[in-house]
């Protein structure tokens, strides 16, 4: 998956959720839904877009455009895996980003 795919998939997912709920995200930030395929809810998230850009949360993006393409019925950015993964990963993300 290119800049360019990561990029489209950013932009719509910020459309959508701009759609469906006026929601207070901070500038430079978006939002992420994570849950497994087969659970009907997925728990909400706001990250710093920088994380995007990092080989850990890349391969959470490759797995979302495996499991549904780019145009997700459920309007937002969704990631396909528990949220026990997605906030191993988070938390291993804010560490890197405070060291630096």
């Amino acid at each position: 998956m290119g800049i360019i795919g990561i990029r489209a998939m950013i932009r719509q997912a910020k459309y959508n959720v701009f759609l469906r709920k006026k929601l207070e995200v901070p500038k430079g930030h978006i939002v992420v839904y994570v849950g497994e395929r087969y659970y009907k809810k997925h728990k909400k998230f706001v990250v710093p877009i920088s994380y995007l850009e990092h080989p850990l949360f890349q391969e959470l993006l490759r797995k979302a455009e495996d499991e549904y393409g780019f145009h997700h019925p459920m309007g937002g950015l969704t990631i396909p895996c528990s949220e026990t993964t997605f906030l191993t990963i988070i938390s291993h993300l804010n560490l890197i980003s405070r060291c630096q």
